[in-house]
């Protein structure tokens, strides 16, 4: 996988270059791949750079188009139209597909995980491999892959550097309800904004923050707006690949398990940029002049884990265990 991987990324990187020029022969059937991230980013480049790969897979039977930046709507609009047809593949959040089948939504709860290794652990996990199922078979659709989106953290125009900080903010966050359980928990106000309206309502001073992984907050530009970066590192993220039902059905199995592959390979391109991106980001920031402040994390963790089995849990008790017990 790995030659291949690299084969996407170099890909990837070229089709930036060209400025995303589609391939000249057509697959018989495009699909659409939609999400609401911008071209920019390595979640896009390296979907666009999956096309040639199915292709070669499926004998031209298939190809890929990708549309970015909510082109064919809002996360919400996105996720329903997997069922609609309307979009054949999306790159969506953990607790959006929550709203699916709720267990898998705890992926994306505010510190479920120690660090990336036992995000990575869990990613190839039986359990979620059950909970994938779980999905599909509440929606008719099919998780594919899973991608690092990143650590998030918030940014403001003032240092956060305890729960304290945060109290009475008013702070974006994506319109699932378990985003709210941190800034709940810390005593902050939240609130769902669109993710391409973000920008705006920063700047417009609508809301006072808004919380995202240093990759996302250089593409959509929020640290223009906001004068500190606050390393919380509250959410360890991921985004699923999810194939809608009425494209699944319409392949024949091998084409499925080419689709797979292409879209377990993008995962992987994108999700090694994401790191090299992380390790560089603090840096860079701070020579655009904005202030990246280091947290104690230990106290933003005891706030919210009071909440982790509470009332907006949409978990048992023992998968939450058992996602704990992973190492």
């Amino acid at each position: 996988m790995r030659l291949t991987t690299n084969y996407l990324c170099a890909t990837a990187a070229a089709a930036v270059t060209l400025g995303l020029m589609p391939a000249l022969a057509q697959a018989e059937t495009t699909l659409k791949w939609a999400h609401v991230y911008e071209s920019s980013e390595p979640y896009h480049t390296c979907a666009v750079a999956a096309n040639d790969l199915l292709k070669a897979a499926t004998d031209d039977r298939y190809g890929i188009e990708v549309f970015p930046a909510s082109s064919l709507g809002k996360e919400v609009d996105i996720n329903e139209g997997l069922g609609f047809g309307t979009v054949d593949i999306i790159y969506t959040g953990q607790l959006f597909a929550g709203r699916a089948f709720g267990p898998i939504a705890i992926g994306g709860a505010p510190f479920m995980f120690r660090d990336y290794d036992h995000w990575d652990k869990f990613r190839n996990s039986d359990l979620f491999a059950e909970m994938s199922q779980g999905y599909s078979e509440a929606s008719g659709n099919h998780i594919t892959a899973m991608t690092y989106y990143g650590a998030r953290h918030v940014t403001s125009n003032k240092p956060i550097l305890v729960p304290e900080d945060m109290k009475g903010m008013k702070i974006r966050v994506p319109n699932a309800p378990l985003y709210m359980m941190f800034p709940e928990a810390v005593g902050a106000n939240p609130a769902p904004i669109a993710f391409a309206e973000v920008y705006l309502a920063l700047q417009q001073g609508t809301v006072d923050a808004q919380e995202n992984p240093l990759p996302t907050i250089q593409a959509k530009k929020f640290y223009e707006v906001q004068s500190d970066i606050n390393l919380t590192g509250h959410i360890t993220d991921a985004l699923l690949t999810i194939v809608g039902g009425p494209t699944w059905d319409t392949m024949d199995e091998a084409d499925r398990e080419a689709l797979t592959k292409v879209t377990q390979e993008t995962s992987v391109c994108a999700t090694d940029a994401i790191i090299k991106a992380e390790s560089e980001l603090a840096e860079w920031f701070r020579g655009e002049g904005v202030t990246v402040n280091e947290v104690d994390r230990g106290p933003f963790i005891e706030a919210v884990k009071k909440l982790h089995n509470g009332p907006a849990a949409t978990w048992d008790q023992a998968t939450y265990d058992r996602l704990q017990a992973i190492e």
